[in-house]
């Protein structure tokens, strides 16, 4: 196995941690994980911090196994997969965490999901006529908006709260717009394709 597929591999892991951490009901099992209050008017619990750097690991991994498999020529199909399975993990589990915990509304992962399901629909049945589209413009900004807004709200918004302005969540909010906006182009750059008879 090359090492871009140990990083998403690795991302995989780490997603999955994550996740069971943020959904363990720790003060069932007697743990308490620590608050702290920031001048008096912002509590920060260290579940959500350890969570966030650990987002931040996986989200990095998720660019270095891209760049180290296109600049050494190791681009394999596994790595294919396991790469969309592990943003689907890392992501849209959040998403549902972050929603249920009411950091952000639940249309929002829905949204998102169900966004995926038609684009990875429209990618297996272009893919199966032999007809691949890049990501756009509008879906890398997506992303980028995505994980940094995620970031920023595992972080309690930290320092932007100080002056009241909630950049993560306006981040997530501009990217569920963009994962709209990406889907539609997606479906008109490739309806030709599934469309044809």
């Amino acid at each position: 196995m090359n090492l871009p597929n140990k990083l998403t591999l690795g991302r995989i892991i780490t997603a999955i941690v994550i996740l069971v951490m943020l959904m363990i009901p720790w003060y069932n099992l007697g743990i308490n994980f620590p608050e702290y209050q920031i001048l008096g008017r912002i509590t920060v619990n260290l579940k959500y911090i350890i969570a966030g750097v650990l987002f931040v690991a996986a989200a990095l991994t998720d660019f270095l196994d891209g760049h180290i498999a296109r600049s050494r020529n190791l681009v394999t199909d596994f790595g294919k997969v396991m790469d969309a399975i592990a943003d689907k993990v890392l992501v849209n589990g959040l998403l549902i965490i972050l929603a249920y915990d009411g950091f952000i509304n639940i249309a929002i992962p829905v949204i998102i999901i169900t966004r995926d399901i038609f684009v990875d629909s429209f990618k297996m049945a272009s893919g199966n006529k032999g007809k691949v589209v890049a990501a756009s413009f509008a879906g890398k900004a997506k992303t980028m908006c995505m994980m940094i807004g995620m970031a920023l709200t595992m972080f309690y918004n930290l320092p932007f709260e100080l002056i009241g302005i909630n950049v993560g969540y306006a981040l997530i909010i501009i990217a569920t717009i963009l994962s709209v906006v990406s889907g539609v182009e997606y479906y008109f750059n490739t309806k030709d394709t599934f469309l044809a008879k």
